[in-house]
């Protein structure tokens, strides 16, 4: 059996032990917002966990979550255009030879590993995940076909640590595998003798929980190539610390993302859940007191006179046996005449408040207001003050998604030569990203909209004063322009490019001579 002087059980429960007063909240968010995730209290796989629909009684909280993800899918990853541009830096080396074509092919080459691999997918999931829980998940890793594959994760399965700047840097899960499951990952000689048995036995359904621990690497050398050395440790192990397998990683391979965080301290985010829960709790129970007051109302409460044979028969066309006159055999004890219209009006405002709390109103703006009587511009600017409301979100998920996804992600293709040679003009140089999603195209609009209308003042004042425009560099507002527009850098022409195409142009005086 395969020992190690490091404990890693004890690592692993050092961050199960800082996770432990976030599972109560957790476990509340889940049953009222999101009752298809999260993994808590020791469940199995392949456990059909009932939802509690007597909690559960208005399903309007459970849309407003799928609206923010399906609205932050489609507004900053969406996969159906492109969310990115990549650059050369320094700009200066833009121009080189052969540098915007070989960065577009890169960016070409990363976003269809994205489309074939399972990334979009998982990231509709994570989107859920960071709106009710604060906090979302997944593992990055290689895959020789399709170039990455990700690993969902679920709150409660998964625990998380920090490096002193606040940067997510270790994780732990605990998770189940058969004996058959673990003999294809691992290996048979890696299995505890009891597991071996039962593989030998032919008795592999039985479920055993594994562990697998992410780390920063006390040994690491950058001199030594070998995994035992590099930046990150990755170890998976029984709960008697036997290693089932022990690698590393030269990045952190986990992309964990928070909604937002009090301060660098804080392990696990805050979402748009926790402000709302409140109301989502009242508005299940202003359900409940709407639908006893329409029961009571349809089907009052009696008072049954002692001359009444035998049982009382409510159903429609019954009839029960009385001994007496036929006036007051059963009525009502009491009339509900409940005020429905109020109810309902009050129920419509929690219903909003939670909405808004999840941005639905921001997603759901163009397609729920009327815009007949607005021009294409007032309708753009709309769009774009309902959009910059989500600034500091997506600044902190430029920081924890955006950029380690594609970071990691070139970081793969690159080690399994899955991207095009690099120029001998770009070595030594890095990439830097932009991003050109709907969202983040909101944003710089307002930028685009400046530029233009600075030039239009300028040639307005340009009609007293021709001379104003030279100082204008019209190159320079191009490229700014565009590039707030989200248009890629390659479609642009080089200075020494479009110098060429002025010299070959024919001369203004050339006569053309007829026969």
């Amino acid at each position: 059996m395969k020992q190690t002087s490091i404990d890693y059980m004890r690592l692993y429960d050092e961050l199960k032990n800082e996770q432990a007063s976030w599972l109560p909240v957790w476990k509340e968010l889940s049953a009222y917002l999101a009752p298809t995730r999260g993994f808590f209290d020791g469940q199995l796989p392949n456990n059909g966990r009932r939802i509690d629909h007597k909690t559960l009684l208005d399903s309007n909280p459970c849309l407003a979550v799928e609206v923010l993800a399906a609205g932050m899918m489609s507004g900053l990853t969406s996969p159906a255009r492109s969310w990115f541009n990549l650059a050369a830096s320094p700009a200066e080396f833009a121009d080189l030879p052969g540098v915007r074509e070989w960065v577009f092919d890169v960016k070409k080459c990363i976003e269809d590993v994205f489309a074939k691999s399972n990334l979009y997918g998982v990231l509709h999931g994570f989107y859920q995940e960071i709106a009710v829980f604060g906090t979302a998940a997944f593992l990055i890793e290689a895959d020789h076909e399709k170039g990455i594959f990700c690993r969902p994760f679920t709150v409660g399965e998964y625990c998380l640590g920090v490096n002193s700047a606040g940067q997510v840097n270790r994780f732990a899960r605990a998770f189940f595998m058969t004996a058959q499951q673990m003999q294809e990952d691992f290996g048979f000689e890696q299995l505890t003798p009891q597991i071996q048995q039962e593989i030998s036995t032919k008795q592999t359904g039985r479920f055993h929980q594994v562990y697998h621990l992410i780390f920063p690497n006390s040994a690491y050398d950058p001199a030594k190539k070998d995994h035992l050395h590099m930046p990150f440790t990755s170890v998976y192990f029984t709960d008697k610390n036997h290693i089932l397998r022990q690698s590393g990683y030269h990045s952190f391979p986990v992309i964990a993302a928070r909604w937002e965080v009090k301060n660098a301290s804080d392990i696990y985010g805050k979402g748009p859940g926790f402000k709302c829960l409140g109301d989502v709790k009242m508005l299940q129970k202003m359900q409940k007191t709407k639908l006893v007051a329409l029961d009571k109302s349809t089907n009052p409460p009696v008072l049954v006179s002692a001359n009444v044979q035998g049982e009382v028969n409510l159903l429609p066309g019954g009839i029960t046996r009385y001994n007496g006159a036929a006036e007051g055999a059963v009525k009502p004890t009491y009339q509900v005449q409940p005020d429905l219209v109020s109810l309902e009006q009050a129920i419509e405002s929690v219903r909003n408040t939670i909405r808004s709390q999840f941005f639905a109103d921001v997603f759901l703006a163009l397609s729920s207001q009327d815009f007949s009587n607005k021009t294409a511009a007032e309708v753009a600017e709309r769009h774009q003050e309902k959009m910059i409301i989500l600034g500091p979100v997506l600044e902190r998920l430029k920081n924890e998604l955006l950029d380690p996804l594609i970071d990691r992600t070139f970081e793969l293709l690159l080690q399994q030569g899955m991207l095009p040679a690099v120029p001998e003009s770009m070595l030594g140089k890095t990439l830097n990203v932009d991003y050109i999603s709907m969202i983040a195209q909101a944003q710089k609009a307002s930028f685009a909209t400046a530029l233009v209308q600075g030039i239009s003042y300028a040639s307005n004042l340009a009609q007293n004063k021709p001379e104003i425009l030279n100082r204008i560099d019209y190159d320079c507002a191009l490229e700014e322009g565009l590039e707030a527009l989200g248009v890629a850098p390659v479609l642009l022409k080089t200075t020494v490019e479009n110098e060429q195409t002025e010299r070959e142009k024919p001369s203004s005086n050339t006569s053309t001579l007829e026969d």
